[in-house]
This record gives C-alpha cells, sequence and structure tokens, in this order.
C-alpha cells in the first residue's frame, strides 16, 4: 500500500512542479556583447496595467544595473524591449477513492472497487515575458530572452513585486552570454 500512497502523492504534486518558470534564449553568435555598455528601454507589448508595467520595467533597469549596463536615453548602445502575452490554459485534476485490493489492479483478480473518481477542472492564466536586446546602430536583435510561467491572480503587490523581479532576473540570467571556447 506504501507505493500506492507514494504514486498518489507524487501525481498530485506534478501539477505544482509543472508550474516552475521555465526559461530560454538565442542570441547573434556573431554580436560583440563586450561593448555593450549603455541601454535604452522602449515601448514593445505591454500588459496594459501600469502598475505591472512599471513592476516590469524597474525589475529590467535593476537586473541590467546588476549586470554593469547604465541607462543612456541619447546614445545607448543597446535597445531593451519586452513583451508580455497571456494565455489560457485547462488544468485537470482527476483522482479517485475506494478500496483497491491485490498488488497489481489492473491484473484479473484485483482493481477499484466501491469507489469513486473526482475530476477537477480549472482554468489557469499563462504568461510569457520575451525581452529582446537590440544592437542600437544596426538595429537589430541581438539577444532575446524568454520565460513562460503560470501567473497568480490573487497575489498581493508584494508578491507581484517578488514574482516580476524573479522572472525578469531568470529571463535575462544568460544575458550577455558567455562565449565558449
Amino acid at each position: 500500500m506504501k507505493s500506492y500512497a507514494a504514486a498518489a502523492a507524487l501525481i498530485l504534486l506534478l501539477p505544482a512542479l509543472a508550474l516552475a518558470q521555465k526559461t530560454s534564449y538565442d542570441y547573434d553568435k556573431t554580436a560583440d556583447f563586450t561593448t555593450m555598455k549603455t541601454y535604452t528601454l522602449k515601448d514593445g507589448t505591454k500588459v496594459g496595467d501600469p502598475f505591472v508595467d512599471d513592476r516590469i520595467t524597474a525589475a529590467i533597469e535593476a537586473e541590467l544595473k546588476a549586470k554593469g549596463l547604465t541607462r543612456n536615453d541619447a546614445t545607448p548602445d543597446v535597445v531593451v524591449v519586452y513583451h508580455i502575452t497571456f494565455d489560457k490554459e485547462k488544468d485537470i485534476t482527476a483522482y479517485s477513492t475506494g478500496a483497491m485490493y491485490g498488488p497489481y489492479p489492473y491484473r484479473w483478480g484485483g482493481g477499484w472497487g466501491g469507489g469513486t473518481t473526482n475530476v477537477r477542472v480549472n482554468e489557469i492564466l499563462i504568461g510569457t515575458l520575451i525581452i529582446d536586446v537590440a544592437d542600437a546602430t544596426k538595429q537589430q536583435v541581438v539577444f532575446r530572452g524568454m520565460g513562460v510561467k503560470e501567473v497568480d491572480v490573487q497575489a498581493k503587490a508584494e508578491k507581484r513585486d517578488k514574482n516580476v523581479a524573479a522572472a525578469v532576473k531568470k529571463v535575462l540570467k544568460d544575458f550577455p552570454p558567455k562565449k565558449k571556447s
């Protein structure tokens, strides 16, 4: 019975584990990132909520500052733009209760009996954050970071600050990319 309880616990934990932020990035392998010292921010695809847009902008600025870049709106080396999109997905959770007998429930002589199966369907909001870094002179994207995660629509302001900062940090984790030798 212990193995069944462990399997049931694992199945219940899988949706929570699947909600971790997934990130990826790509970049122009010919770009010289060592010359990129200043940046400016331009409008991309905003959320539309001024509080969230301000959080994202502040988090991007903090992360770029931590990486040694300074803001220069007059003559920047790079232009940074973020885009955000939302999508709704269905989260389906099913669990069964009831008597189980025998070590092999799907063989003859064993199986579920006298129980019920409950199915719960929840709609979840998935957010995608894309941060593009473009060479200001060539006007070409040289780095793109992307993160996808479930959005906690019930979060309080302080939690939203932390979530946005963590998301931006993770999306820009590999900027500037390290040259492989």
